[in-house]
């Protein structure tokens, strides 16, 4: 049943020649991001409006981001509040029709369910342990660990709210997928290309290793965006998961 719905999720992306990944705009200014935007819709299916760029320039940045592609628009705003308040922030911008918004798990079942009622027609995607996280941080915050526990309890936690994605390093794509089934979408960030630098990331694979432990929806952002031609970037390796899928 997972593959089956798996290769339907990654077909529907081949057929529109659109890969299952979510390129991080992180940048400077809403003109770079929306030119990256520009560049990279015609191979992506998803584009990724971070808390930074949100920030700065409001329901203007998903208007400008999102233009005439119509590709997906993934508010990635990591809303960690008392239930009403996350409810608020999630009806304020469920107008702007995302496809995808996030909440930290750790803000509780309460408040994930707040935001899936306050948000319905978006998939409310719950956070389980950033990508910079390792087992030495969860121990100085007080989270019991190893990561890998904690990333399945907070999965499970989080769907049983209504959640219907999850955000897990690539990691824990499997075990997770274990726990949850197979109708949640995965979500992984700590995509680096092989033999790249890991940066500010504790937790890491490459696409291929990522999708093939089974996520949906692949979070890239410097990989692509520093590339001398994002477009062209998110092209190759889309083209790259496309070949993986058709093995």
């Amino acid at each position: 049943m997972r593959q089956d719905i798996t290769a339907t999720r990654h077909e529907e992306a081949a057929v529109t020649n659109r890969a299952p990944i979510a390129v991080a705009l992180d940048a400077p200014d809403l003109e770079t991001a929306a030119r990256w935007a520009g560049l990279v819709t015609p191979y992506v299916s998803t584009v990724k409006i971070g808390l930074e760029l949100y920030l700065r320039y409001g329901p203007e940045a998903v208007a400008a981001i999102r233009g005439a592609s119509g590709v997906q628009v993934f508010l990635d705003l990591k809303l960690h509040d008392i239930p009403a308040t996350v409810a608020g922030a999630a009806r304020a911008v469920a107008r702007l029709r995302p496809g995808l918004l996030t909440v930290h798990a750790v803000a509780g079942p309460a408040a994930i369910r707040a935001a899936v009622e306050a948000a319905p027609d978006t998939r409310i995607a719950a956070v389980t342990v950033l990508t910079s996280l390792g087992d030495a941080d969860l121990a100085r915050i007080g989270l019991a660990g190893p990561v890998c526990d904690a990333v399945r309890r907070l999965a499970v936690l989080a769907v049983a709210a209504g959640a219907r994605g999850l955000v897990c390093s690539p990691r824990e794509v499997a075990s997770v997928r274990a726990e949850v089934g197979p109708e949640i979408t995965l979500i992984t960030p700590g995509i680096r290309m092989a033999g790249a630098d890991a940066q500010d990331q504790d937790r890491v694979a490459t696409p291929e290793e990522a999708l093939s432990a089974g996520a949906d929806l692949l979070v890239i952002g410097r990989p692509i965006t520093s590339a001398p031609d994002p477009g062209a970037a998110a092209a190759a390796i889309g083209a790259s998961l496309r070949r993986l899928v058709a093995r």
